[in-house]
């Protein structure tokens, strides 16, 4: 009779242990369900976002000094405002702001005498060796053609890199050099000096004064004398009208 109790008792127990190992899995269920219907309800998705997918925020903008150094410009060089432009040519946020808003604002502001753009570079590691070697390559083509044939070059560059640090082969930057009817002697010649890597380099160094922290960053203030602007630092793929919330204030 005791053997027949204890193993009762013993079966007792197992179904005990069952029932709260069902209920455990059943609450664990349950809340897992509930934490999907959560995330389908607050617009969430279950799978991972590529963040080059994403639009950059509109942020504020806070305070930079950068000088525009002797680099290439477009516009009037007499116009009230400067803008620098510390650019990636292999970012795609900088790609996005050349195909969205960056000829908006030479059509409104640059063609009308209002504002000046200076581009410097500023190559992010994750996006070289090509990032640097596009800086260096269109630095070469306004060795040969001034500021107005560096921009021809930045056009191409932009509009046929798909970004990330592979948009452009070392081949793509001889043919866009061809195709603007660069000596490509001399070209080849350039894009092998020393002095155009450091010159890559010191517009790196002057970037992290002006405090531009990614890519594309802008500072943008009154002109000046001696070129050293003091005004507002706007980081990303912004549109126009963040621009123009800054032009409104120095004109």
């Amino acid at each position: 009779m005791e053997e027949k109790n204890k193993s009762g008792i013993f079966s007792q127990s197992n179904l005990l242990l069952i029932m709260i190992v069902i209920m455990i899995g059943a609450s664990f269920a349950l809340g897992m369900m509930w934490g999907k219907i959560q995330v389908y309800e607050s617009g969430g998705i279950s799978k991972a976002i590529d963040p080059e997918t994403l639009p950059q925020a509109v942020q504020e903008p806070t305070s930079g000094i950068a000088s525009i150094d002797d680099d290439p410009m477009i516009g009037d060089e007499n116009a009230p405002i400067t803008m620098i432009e510390f650019s990636d040519y292999e970012c795609p946020f900088c790609k996005r702001y050349f195909d969205e808003t960056f000829s908006q604002i030479v059509e409104k502001y640059v063609d009308t005498g209002k504002v000046k753009i200076v581009f410097r570079d500023l190559p992010l590691s994750f996006h070289d060796p090509m990032a640097t070697k596009e800086a260096i390559a269109a630095n070469c083509s306004r060795e040969q053609g001034g500021d107005k044939k560096y921009f021809e070059y930045h056009d191409e560059i932009f509009t046929r890199t798909i970004s990330n640090g592979n948009g452009l082969s070392e081949k793509d930057l001889i043919t866009i050099a061809q195709n603007l009817g660069l000596n490509l002697s001399s070209f080849n010649t350039c894009i092998e000096d020393p002095d155009q890597e450091a010159e890559v380099k010191n517009d790196l160094a002057d970037a992290g004064k002006a405090g531009a922290s990614g890519t594309p960053t802008f500072v943008i203030g009154k002109s000046t004398d001696d070129g050293v602007i003091d005004g507002k630092l706007v980081v990303g793929a912004q549109p126009l009208s963040a621009f123009e919330a800054i032009f409104n204030t120095l004109e």
